[in-house]
């Protein structure tokens, strides 16, 4: 983007807000919808043992990129897994600047409406003193990465909403909701759970990755940027990124990965939304796999955070269930869990219980 960022915040709140409007006050509750959005993003539903993993750097103490591989691997293959991650190193991103964004041609965000769908412009709520200036800075960080563009006389306009951090930061989240009630679902497929799991076990070696701030990789259909507008005290900005909490984000970012990797899939690699694996029958042939798999990323600009990658081991931990080269187990952690819950005093206890143990039931458990 052309301009700073300091050019956003000129002479914009007239632009946005009524004079005549206090505000609405905000109470700090975050919407359940965002809250379990921020909860399923935090997990990983796929990732190596910790005792399976060492780190090595792939440059030097005064520059360090550490990266974690399998703590199997004999010297030879470290050396070998450091000279090809060092050869690709530009498909893993270190901060937002380092995201092309992948190319639209192949895939980009949509918000289609329903047909009796009505815009809806939210009313600036009146935030706590001590987040204005913290939101401000967030708002200016994704301005400044290029995911954000100023929007004028939007039809559609939602509140943010701030969501503390441990470490005394927010995240800044949208409230997409009145959106999301207004945009019909895609029903573009998430791999079945089961297959996913079927398909990674057996293998003598795997590699765990994850998609650098993934959703931010997918620009937003030109057409549609203007409806993911939201408004603050120094104006009304649009994503030119797919936003988090946007609905079929999922589905999109399935439909790129599947579009990327369509030959690879269930053969050498398995994609759930931006957890990716991928596999090899034989520890020799994990190398030029691998080499295969970055080189296509390289291709459609897709980048992956290095810090929650590991490279090279020989099982792992995957929605509930144990993956290792002789088959599949269920993961102690939640049998552990399972024992710990309080007996189910109604039907919607009975039913949730019944859902945390739908894991027992996998045909192939070793």
């Amino acid at each position: 983007m052309n301009e700073s960022s300091s050019d956003y915040f000129h002479d914009l709140y007239i632009n946005c807000v009524d004079p005549d409007d206090e505000g609405i006050d905000f109470d700090g509750d975050i919407p359940k919808e965002i809250h379990a959005l921020i909860e399923r993003e935090d997990e990983r539903h796929a990732q190596p043992l910790k005792e399976e993993v060492v780190s090595i750097n792939l440059k030097d103490e005064n520059d360090p990129r550490m990266v974690q591989v399998g703590s199997t691997l004999s010297p030879e293959e470290h050396c070998d897994f450091k000279e090809l991650l060092t050869e690709y190193n530009d498909v893993f991103a270190w901060s937002h600047q380092d995201m092309p964004g992948i190319d639209p041609e192949l895939v980009e965000h949509r918000i289609p409406l329903l047909p009796d769908a009505k815009p809806v412009k939210q009313k600036l709520k009146r935030m706590r003193p001590d987040w204005v200036q913290k939101i401000k800075d967030e708002v200016t960080k994704q301005i400044d990465a290029g995911f954000l563009m100023v929007s004028q006389y939007p039809t559609w306009v939602a509140n943010i909403v701030p969501v503390p951090k441990k470490n005394g930061q927010i995240r800044v989240c949208v409230d997409f909701r009145d959106l999301n009630k207004a945009s019909p679902k895609d029903y573009f497929p998430l791999p079945h759970i089961d297959v996913f799991v079927d398909n990674t076990a057996g293998h003598a070696l795997l590699s765990f990755m994850d998609g650098f701030s993934g959703y931010n990789q997918m620009l937003m259909a030109p057409k549609d940027r203007e409806k993911t507008t939201f408004i603050t005290n120094w104006g009304t900005y649009c994503y030119l990124v797919m936003p988090f909490g946007s609905k079929n984000v999922g589905p999109t970012y399935q439909r790129a990965a599947t579009s990327i990797l369509h030959d690879m899939m269930h053969k050498e690699v398995e994609v759930y939304v931006d957890d990716m694996i991928a596999k090899s029958k034989t520890r020799e042939g994990h190398i030029p796999m691998l080499r295969k798999f970055l080189k296509r990323l390289h291709k459609f600009r897709m980048r992956l955070n290095l810090q929650k990658c590991t490279f090279g081991v020989t099982a792992g931990k995957m929605f509930g269930f144990m993956i290792t080269s002789r088959g599949i187990k269920v993961d102690p952690s939640m049998i552990k869990a399972v024992l710990k819950m309080k007996p189910p005093e109604s039907e919607k206890g009975v039913r949730s219980f019944l859902g945390k143990v739908q894991f027992c039931r996998h045909p192939n458990l070793a």
